[in-house]
């Protein structure tokens, strides 16, 4: 059992009515078999508090065929994460307490992963207009974001922190300058050339970290960078954080995964954004999620329909799935020695649960959200067999260790291949 700063020890979890009611050396008390109706046998398993992916899409409503609140908490179940955070670029946008609300209610009928709802900045995502906040949370919503979109307009981000703050909210922000963007659709350098595409440059990204940690800075808001993917940037957030500054980030496995040269193998499958960066950047995401830069791992879950990612290259839609693969690629952080494997759970479950204000960990009395997963299972992943309704990933066939094979809700197994 792996509770990071809690626990990492061989012990036994007892659970009645949904809750942790003991944690204990194995086997004790005696005849412990006579008080349960189920034994679970997680020898030779490694079990955590449950993974939080912080950043996933779920398309519902208004994009329903590329995935719904039921099959993304499908998904999310059968990879290890008890609870997800759904972006609020739908149709509608998650800008109000109604669309909130129907979120939530969704996630009740799904019987599976919690959700979680991250709510927008502005109304429609048009940075123009910010959201009633306080109503924004009592619906249900952990942040606030216009992910998918940055927020142009200075003085909106600073309110909108200001705002955000007031209403015990963090926001997360998606660093993105448009105009350095402009046709952009993969990163600036040789394979942009190669390929004949208009590059993106990495400071399209990291000047908009430096704005918004400049915006915390003067206004002591809790501030989350999503899906960083420049050395930049961790340099940029490194240093916020030597000032004391209630800054934090994410990564997705991605990023410390694949660089801009795999588009030439993957095409639209590896297009995203922010896009693939070179080896350097990919090195120093590996060194801000080593040394505590970079807080978190998430996916960025982006489903896509085949159709749309079979378009040129310039058209086709940004962003992979992620839920599916992410235990498997993260894993190997620990195989390389980037990451104990403390500090893995930690990124893929405490820091989550710590930024967003949510109840989390292997502690009495706590809901039994626990993640088990097998760290030397050796398979090929299979995008066709999937629970999310899309396939949009460049990972279709690679051989990989690790996976999840029980995720426990609330103590009920939403997930099991324990046998």
């Amino acid at each position: 059992m792996i509770d990071p700063g809690h626990l990492n020890d061989h012990l036994d979890i007892h659970i009645t009515n949904g809750k942790i009611t003991a944690i204990c050396p194995p086997g004790a008390p005696d005849n412990v078999t006579e008080k349960f109706d189920q034994i679970i046998d997680a020898s030779n398993k490694i079990v955590t508090p449950g993974l939080i992916d912080m950043h996933v899409h779920l398309r519902e409503p208004g994009y329903e065929y590329k995935e719904t609140i039921l099959s993304g908490c499908q998904a999310a179940a059968c990879s290890g994460f008890t609870a997800i955070c759904p972006m609020p670029n739908t149709n509608p946008v998650n800008d109000s307490p109604q669309v909130t609300k129907y979120i939530t209610d969704k996630n009740v009928s799904a019987h599976s992963a919690r959700v979680y709802p991250v709510a927008a900045i502005s109304i429609g995502l048009r940075g123009q207009t910010l959201c009633d906040y306080g109503a924004l949370k009592e619906a249900g919503a952990v942040a606030v974001t216009d992910d998918g979109l940055p927020v142009k307009n200075s003085l909106l981000m600073r309110r909108a922190m200001e705002g955000a703050k007031n209403a015990g909210l963090p926001v997360i922000s998606h660093c993105e300058d448009l105009d350095l963007v402009g046709d952009g659709v993969i990163n600036e350098g040789l394979t942009a050339r190669k390929m004949g595409l208009t590059g993106i440059p990495n400071a399209a990204e990291s000047i908009m970290v430096m704005r918004d940690i400049a915006l915390c800075a003067l206004t002591e808001a809790p501030l989350h960078i999503a899906h960083v993917s420049t050395a930049e940037s961790v340099r940029a957030i490194r240093e916020a954080k030597k000032h004391g500054l209630p800054v934090t980030a994410e990564t997705a496995p991605h990023y410390f995964t694949l660089t801009d040269a795999d588009v030439e193998t993957y095409h639209t499958n590896a297009k995203m954004n922010p896009p693939l960066r070179s080896v350097a950047d990919r090195e120093a995401i590996r060194e801000g999620l080593a040394d505590g830069t970079i807080d978190v791992i998430a996916t960025d879950h982006a489903p896509h329909s085949r159709d749309e990612k079979n378009a040129d290259f310039t058209k086709a839609p940004n962003g992979i799935i992620g839920l599916e693969t992410s235990v498997p690629l993260s894993l190997k952080l620990v195989e390389t020695g980037v990451l104990s494997m403390e500090a893995l759970i930690y990124k893929m479950a405490s820091a989550p649960a710590h930024i967003l204000g949510l109840k989390s960990g292997l502690k009495i009395g706590n809901p039994a959200d626990i993640t088990i997963f097998d760290p030397d299972t050796d398979y090929t992943i299979d995008a066709s067999r999937f629970r999310s309704l899309s396939q949009n990933t460049p990972f279709d066939g690679w051989q990989v260790r690790g996976r999840a094979v029980l995720t426990m809700v609330g103590g009920v197994c939403v997930y099991n291949q324990i046998t």
